[in-house]
This record gives C-alpha cells, structure tokens and sequence, in this order.
C-alpha cells in the first residue's frame, strides 16, 4: 500500500479552555520528539508551513524567527492592502522547553507562553496567552477554537513528512 492510500493516524484532540479571566490555553500532545516540536515553532522555514489555517486560505507570504531571547518575530499573512502583519519580541527561550514572546500588533497583546514537554515517545504541547484584562479573552477562544485545531493538524502533517524524510522513506 503506499503511502497516499495509507490511513492517518488519528490525531491528538486540541484543547482550549479559559484558565482564568485574563488567560486560555490551549494542549495537544504530538507524536514527535519535544526537539522536532520546538524547531517547528523556531525555525521560519518550517513555521510558515503549518501556521496558516488552510481553510482561511491565508498564505505566508513573509516570515522571519530569530528565537533566542530578546530576539523577534514579524510574520506576513497575504499581500498588498489585506496583507496582515503579526510581530513581537522573545521574552524567553529555552531551548526544546519553553518559548515566551509578546504581541505587539494592536499594542498591548496578550504574552504567549508555549512549553515542550516529553509525553511517552510523542510531546505534550501547552500554549497560554496571558491578556492584560479580561474584555479580549472571549474573542481570543473563540478564534483558538476555530483555528488551533487545523493549525495543529497541519504541524502534525509537516511532523509526520519529516519523521518519513528522517527515516528514509520519502522519494527524493
């Protein structure tokens, strides 16, 4: 049976919950090693992959990544007068561990925190935005809800393709 005709394994549910009146979080678990996660979220070539919902039709059209702390971020979805960009600095990085970095597009945003913890052979993901007061909270989970889900689904795709590329099985 090859590969395009195989089933998929299912997939880890996405959670997201409000934590308190300022923060959600949101867990998956992966089937990957915490270092092949953690590269996904810190390495721009592999980031603009997965990030964009598929279903919106977004593109990546620009990314940059310097995932180190008081490093940054900018990322472009689109072009021309719909382009959207999202931007922030790293408030800390801790290697295949824990990332933190604010969001700095509509001024005071929410500080995303995202960790990397090992869960058997796979990884327990836990991202939690902290808003400076609570009126955003509702729109943030619901758009979460929305959203994270397939975001997900699409960084376990590049996971799964790099995990087939790493043991040989993909054509060159």
């Amino acid at each position: 049976m090859d590969q395009s005709t195989q089933p998929k394994p299912p997939q880890s549910p996405t959670t997201v919950a409000r934590k308190s009146d300022r923060e959600l979080i949101v867990t998956r678990v992966f089937d990957s090693p915490v270092d092949a996660v953690f590269d996904a979220w810190s390495r721009a070539e592999l980031f603009r992959v997965w990030w964009a919902p598929a279903s919106m039709g977004a593109v990546v059209t620009a990314c940059e990544i310097d995932a180190r702390t008081g490093g940054g971020y900018r990322i472009t979805f689109g072009q021309g007068p719909e382009a959207a960009t999202f931007f922030g600095r790293y408030l800390e990085v801790a290697p295949s561990s824990r990332l933190v970095w604010t969001n700095e597009e509509s001024g005071e945003g929410p500080v995303t925190t995202v960790t990397f913890a090992a869960h058997g052979p796979g990884t327990l993901l836990t991202l939690s935005e902290l808003y400076p007061s609570p009126e955003p909270l509702a729109d943030a989970i619901a758009g979460m809800q929305a959203m994270a889900g397939e975001q997900f689904a699409q960084l376990d795709e590049l996971l799964a393709s790099r995990r087939r590329e790493a043991a040989g099985s993909e054509p060159a």
